[in-house]
């Protein structure tokens, strides 16, 4: 490898490691190599595709601001994903792979280093289209209006006000539209921002005198995509300025969509012109998604990224997550990140590590009710023929698990146990606990059935 690029690479890495914690950098950045410079374009060869939208999602500016500083300005970026069997090339978050990377593939982000100030920069997530948008009961409407708008922008409904609770899909929807008129309506000018970034814009331009400066820029926009409107809630002044922003662009036939995490009339301390104006076109709720919408989500993400891990694992995530996409991404970039770092396989044992971090998880204590119905699913056996005084096999071996698990998850007493599978003594019970113990001990793939059947029940799944 060349020695200039380890020691440009190198410099970068020092800086890197400056700017952000020693945990952050072993997760992300220890793992990655530089592969090539070549007519201003750094590749950087990555372990997975992980990797790489993780720092373009997360680490943009500041990789950004380093290459910038050690290899020079207009440097475009380029990533080789290593998976140890074939290399892929992959550019960025908005491109396609290539047999080799040139500069035209990582000129299709909008984020990407090389930027041409003349041109509006929209904003928009690359990642958040309507390709990876996952519909169900809860975000129909929303998707289909949404697509109908970016059709025909400023002709269907507007303004578009999408309202529901947070991680439900809202910030997506609005970014999808944004990409989906940039491709039908490439000569039109879109902008994605969320309401915090429009105050703070709003008061830098106030404090320099360039409020009119700052009002006709947004009078230019074509499509204007607002997050969280509601965060303009009590401000007077961003108020009145985009009053009139609002009113230029509805009467100049200009699309706007707005959401918020409430619908506009409990949105406190926002002027009444505004909220008339709010409540002029369509207020579209979006819901939080429900387990099987959750469970399509994941395993879509899961297909589509290529990701290791197990289908118990993603069931197991879906029933836990409490409906929201946003603990969705947290909780797989998570385990990806555990799992390249710690170099292990992702199992039910690492979620059960990870996901406390993000979610309050309450888990009911486990009943003998809960161990009998999870054998009965199980065997296809009914609650009757469990609890029976039938000794016929394979019925006598599947009560003995029964017991078996009941006494080891529930904490009860044998006889306690022993009552509640059919009136059996307390000697029943430790003879059925020591019949299974025996199996474990002689037969493997017994145990691993077993033990499968024990995680089944732990986690209610």
């Amino acid at each position: 490898m060349n020695t200039e690029l380890i020691e440009m690479w190198g410099e970068c890495v020092r800086i890197i490691r400056d700017n952000i914690t020693q945990e952050q950098f072993d997760t992300i950045f220890a793992c990655i190599k530089p592969k090539s410079f070549d007519n201003n374009q750094l590749i950087l060869e990555v372990p997975s595709k992980f990797v790489c939208e993780f720092i373009e999602e997360h680490y943009l500016d500041l990789m950004r601001k380093v290459i910038t500083r050690v290899y020079g300005k207009n440097v475009q970026l380029g990533y080789i994903v290593n998976s140890g069997q074939n290399a892929k090339n992959y550019s960025d978050s908005n491109s396609h792979n290539h047999e080799q990377p040139t500069s035209d593939s990582t000129n299709a982000s909008s984020k990407s280093i090389a930027h041409n100030p003349e041109e509006l920069d929209s904003q928009l997530f690359p990642r958040y289209t309507f390709d990876s948008f996952i519909e169900g009961d809860s975000n129909r409407l929303v998707r289909s209006v949404g697509m109908s708008i970016a059709e025909n922008p400023a002709r269907t409904f507007n303004p578009l006000f999408i309202f529901g609770p947070s991680g439900c899909g809202k910030t997506h929807v609005l970014n999808a539209i944004g990409w989906a008129v940039k491709e039908q309506h490439p000569t039109l000018r879109v902008l994605y921002l969320s309401a915090h970034l429009f105050t703070l814009q709003y008061t830098n331009a106030a404090r320099e005198n360039k409020v009119n400066d700052f009002i006709n820029f947004y009078q230019t926009i074509d499509v204007l995509l607002l997050d969280d409107v509601h965060e303009l809630s009590g401000k007077s002044k961003t108020q009145n300025a985009f009053f009139h922003i609002f009113n230029h662009l509805r009467l100049n036939n200009k699309q706007i969509v707005l959401t918020s995490d409430r619908p506009p009339i409990e949105i406190n301390d926002l002027e009444e012109r505004l909220l008339t104006r709010f409540k002029w076109g369509l207020q579209a709720e979006i819901l939080k998604p429900n387990k099987t919408l959750c469970r399509a989500i994941i395993n879509n993400k899961v297909k589509k990224e290529s990701l290791p891990i197990p289908a118990n694992v993603c069931n197991y995530i879906a029933e836990k997550v409490n409906g929201s996409v946003r603990d969705i991404e947290g909780v797989i970039n998570s385990l990806m990140a555990y799992s390249v770092v710690y170099r292990c396989d992702i199992s039910m044992k690492l979620a059960d590590q990870v996901l406390p971090k993000f979610i309050h998880i309450e888990n009911a204590p486990i009943t003998v009710d809960d161990v009998k119905k999870r054998i009965c699913k199980q065997f296809n056996i009914t609650e009757a023929e469990l609890t029976s005084q039938s000794r016929r096999q394979p019925l006598a071996q599947t009560r003995h698990i029964a017991i078996y698990l009941a006494s080891k998850l529930t904490g009860l007493s044998n006889s306690q146990i022993g009552e509640d599978m059919g009136g059996r003594s307390h000697a029943t019970v430790n003879n059925s606990i020591s019949v299974i113990k025996n199996l474990c001990e002689t037969n493997p793939s017994f145990t691993k059935q077993l033990n499968e059947i024990e995680e089944r029940i732990v986690h209610n799944l």
